[in-house]
């Protein structure tokens, strides 16, 4: 088994990487492709808003309950997803839960009032939470460990994919054949990668397309001595109960429980803030929103690519993650002037805010890699299923507590431009404050070994 010493730029492996197989990319794309219409299904509602609204007498607190329905599914539905995953593997754990997100989003045209959508809603949430456990775990089994913050950033971008085509098509077909049917075409794209998913995937221990040097550079982190997982018998599942005695999980789990809540707001709120700032409606609000998720592309992939640079320079890579993650922080800030500049001129709000969320993206592919770099592939469903549940907890608050009631009450005088203030300040402070918090917790990197006492330090 070659060493991770055998990885670095200009070592034999390295220069054999040049002329081996990619496959891994080809699974990566399928990921990617996932993540898009898990975000496509997602943020459907956010611009039938409008529709919704007229049909069934809405206000923002109806719309703030629907968001929270979803939330809570979602968080609930994490945790017990990533437990499915570790168990039943990423092939079978991921091809079941986008089949049942697809059957959810296609509900969504069968319901009739709102609480029904509540319901809807709650269903999506809670199946829709397999996708990032899934991901994550095969980016673990299908990337050596300085490939995977950019795997990840690639097939993270796939939400922002997913949130371009979203504004591009479902008004255009909610004002043609009706807001049911943006629920049933979105829905059935779930079904076609499902096909392509069981056709092309198996782990890399058992795929017949896999050549020997790229699964010897996939596995090539792994110490001398120790056999790449899926290779030998699996061993037994991690508790959740040992998973929390570990200051890496809570690292983890704090860093999703502030932050994850912030993209929410980019998903569900930004048509809304567009609409009410600016007076767009239907098909008017697709640019400056594909503008943004444009922009959040961008992060995504570029996130993965930072830490990356920095390992390539010789930096060890938790501190070139912990480097990274500081300097994507304080890019989110800007965003508190985003209503001060989009006083001047629209596009200068767009622009500040696409930068947060790609910000955000950035942040994204790096703290999920935090995961696979410091835990044991077998646990990587389950950890990030418990970190995922915290970022809808975050959620559920930061609706509950601050936007349903902000938003309903601002709205109310007639003054929704101070509650986007108030938003844009905590969305700015955000990232600096969980970055803080994270690497007080984890300050260096410490590999969890699950057989033996929490927080061993690595050697």
């Amino acid at each position: 088994m070659p060493t991770s010493a055998q990885a670095l730029p200009g070592s034999p492996l390295a220069s054999a990487n040049a002329v081996m197989g990619k496959f891994r990319w080809t699974i990566c794309a399928l990921v990617f492709f996932a993540t898009t219409i898990n975000y496509l299904d997602r943020a459907v509602i956010s611009l039938l808003k409008p529709y919704l609204e007229t049909e069934f007498h809405w206000n923002s607190g109806d719309y703030a309950n629907i968001e929270i329905a979803f939330k809570l599914a979602y968080a609930v539905g994490m945790v017990g997803a990533g437990r499915i995953i570790d168990k039943l593997g990423t092939k079978l754990g991921y091809a079941l839960s986008t089949a049942l997100w697809s059957v959810a989003a296609m509900g969504h045209a069968l319901v009739s009032s709102t609480f029904g959508f509540g319901i809807a809603r709650g269903f999506l949430g809670i199946t829709e939470a397999g996708n990032f456990p899934a991901a994550i775990k095969t980016t673990a089994e299908w990337f050596p460990q300085r490939e995977r913050a950019l795997a990840t950033g690639i097939f993270n971008s796939g939400s922002n994919v997913g949130a371009i085509v979203a504004p591009l098509t479902v008004p255009l077909i909610a004002e043609t054949i009706g807001w049911k049917w943006a629920f049933i075409i979105t829905g059935a794209l779930g079904f076609i990668w499902l096909v392509l998913w069981m056709y092309f995937y198996e782990t890399p221990a058992k795929h017949a397309r896999l050549t020997k040097s790229e699964f010897d550079y996939i596995n090539a982190d792994i110490p001398v001595g120790l056999p790449a997982e899926g290779v030998t018998e699996e061993k037994p599942k991690a508790s959740w109960g040992k998973l929390l005695t570990f200051r890496q999980t809570w690292a983890f789990v704090i860093g999703k429980f502030i932050t994850d809540p912030i993209w929410w707001f980019y998903l569900f709120w930004l048509p809304d803030f567009l609409g009410k700032q600016y007076n767009l409606k239907g098909t008017a609000i697709a640019l400056p929103v594909a503008a943004v998720y444009i922009l959040s592309s961008i992060g995504s992939v570029g996130g993965g690519y930072l830490p990356l640079g920095f390992i390539r320079r010789g930096m060890p890579a938790f501190q070139a993650r912990k480097t990274s993650m500081l300097l994507i922080a304080c890019c989110v800030f800007p965003i508190v002037f985003a209503q001060w500049l989009g006083h001047m001129n629209m596009w200068l709000a767009v622009f500040v805010i696409g930068i947060a969320a790609a910000a955000h993206q950035a942040w994204s592919a790096n703290i999920f890699t935090t995961v696979s770099d410091m835990f044991p592939k077998r646990a990587v469903g389950s950890v990030t299923g418990i970190g995922g549940m915290a970022g809808g907890l975050g959620g559920i608050a930061l609706t509950a507590l601050v936007q349903k009631r902000m938003f309903v009450h601002y709205e109310s005088i007639g003054q929704i431009d101070k509650a986007y203030y108030i938003m844009f300040f905590i969305c700015g402070a955000a990232y600096l404050v969980a970055w803080v918090l994270m690497f007080t917790l984890v300050p260096r990197m410490e590999p969890i070994t699950l057989d033996e006492e929490p927080n061993q330090p690595a050697a």
